[in-house]
């Protein structure tokens, strides 16, 4: 089942790239400017075939995105349908017209998600409070510490713990991480049964959880070498050893609408927080690497790369994900389509927004750029863009390696 979702999420991301780069290719169309070419993916091209209206339909071998070229778009062409002689006004319409279905996109997927189930995996998700009832409430569980009961028991992530307490008494129902942290205290020190579910399967266990004594001295311990300016400092131990979430699903009716654009904007709003912290990490990683402040560089290079990842990133926060239900593939499908209205609309060169900026920036002063020099700048986006590329990939790797 989890392998079924992995596809589907797949296919509704190349499904969001068709989506984005189609309202290029209608908003042309609808404004008399000839489309030449429709690409999903960047060159090189795998496939490609002449349609019988006379554009090119390509599959290209670069999973960053997708592309529609327009007549007089890479050249000084005056003649009928070119996008040299079309309005400003038209020339917006169809640079922004990918962001807008993106946008458009992501607000459908939440829309649907309030009425069949919401994942809530944001912290304060936005939602109508007194039309939202929650549906499905369990724990999951997260990153296991080595050598921790967890570890020993044989626990794995994504297994659904559903009752732990001592063996041979009655158990404690888990519902929540709460329930769960203060169960886990509670029988500090001692030989528990844990009740859990795997791949729809019940199945039980015994551990030792962590006395108070060690979690406490752990946690002294981490606190000491965060004072002396420890950068990598032991982390402190849990009673159980796991890092467990709380598995939520919520649903809404009249309000669902109301939710899907709240928690659009609320999703904007942290995206470009994040891209702030990516972009201060990436001066302090600069400013370290000039003045040798290993202490800067270091946390630069985390705050630069925590927020952001790419293809192999995505693929492994899909397989995830995929284990949890389908609501929450359509969940991140949503997000990623609203992070591609967002960075298409930041100026960026190559990308949609670059060149919308691009075009209101020379309207704005009066002086239009040569077909040359536009094509300099967006080659070198282009070129930016694959290296950033190649280096979130890189980092991907490490990461979830």
């Amino acid at each position: 089942m989890s392998l079924l979702l992995l596809i589907l999420g797949i296919v509704l991301i190349i499904g969001l790239i068709v989506f984005h780069e189609f309202g290029h290719f209608i908003a042309a169309k609808r404004n008399g400017v000839k489309v030449e070419a429709f690409g999903i993916f960047f060159p090189p091209k795998l496939y490609k075939r002449q349609t019988r209206t006379g554009w090119e339909f390509s599959i290209g071998s670069i999973p960053l995105g997708g592309y529609v070229s327009l007549k007089g778009e890479n050249e000084e062409d005056l003649g009928k349908g070119s996008l040299r002689t079309a309005s400003l006004w038209v020339k917006t319409k169809i640079m922004a017209a990918g962001v807008f279905m993106n946008l458009v996109a992501a607000v459908v997927l939440f829309f649907i998600l309030a009425l069949i189930g919401m994942p809530k995996l944001i912290p304060n998700q936005y939602s109508v409070t007194s039309d939202t009832r929650v549906t499905t409430q369990k724990v999951i569980v997260g990153d296991i510490e080595g050598k921790s009961p967890a570890a020993k028991a044989n626990l794995k992530d994504f297994d659904q713990i559903t009752y732990l307490g001592p063996v041979s008494k009655t158990l404690t129902k888990i519902s929540s991480t709460t329930e769960l942290q203060k169960t886990t205290h509670k029988y500090a020190g001692q030989k528990v049964t844990i009740e859990y579910i795997r791949d729809g399967q019940n199945q039980s266990t015994t551990t030792k959880l962590l006395s108070s004594q060690e979690v406490n001295a752990s946690i002294n311990l981490f606190n000491k070498q965060v004072k002396e300016g420890n950068n990598n400092p032991a982390q402190p131990k849990g009673y159980l050893g796991i890092e467990p979430t709380d598995y939520v699903i919520q649903k809404s009716t009249w309000s669902a609408p109301i939710t899907a654009v709240g928690l659009t904007i609320q999703a904007t709003l942290l995206t470009f927080q994040g891209l702030g912290h990516a972009i201060g990490g990436l001066f302090s990683l600069i400013g370290g690497a000039l003045t040798g402040n290993s202490v800067a560089r270091s946390n630069g290079q985390y705050n630069a790369t925590a927020q952001l990842t790419g293809p192999v990133g995505i693929y492994v926060i899909m397989k995830d994900f995929s284990q949890l239900g389908v609501q929450f593939i359509i969940f991140i499908v949503a997000i990623i389509s609203l992070s591609l209205a967002i960075f298409n609309f930041l100026p960026i060169p190559a990308l949609d927004g670059g060149r919308l900026w691009l075009t209101l920036f020379t309207s704005a002063i009066k002086k239009p750029i040569s077909v040359r020099r536009e094509e300099i700048i967006n080659v070198a986006g282009f070129i930016f863009i694959i290296l950033l590329a190649i280096l979130i990939t890189i980092v991907d790797v490490n990461r979830f390696h």
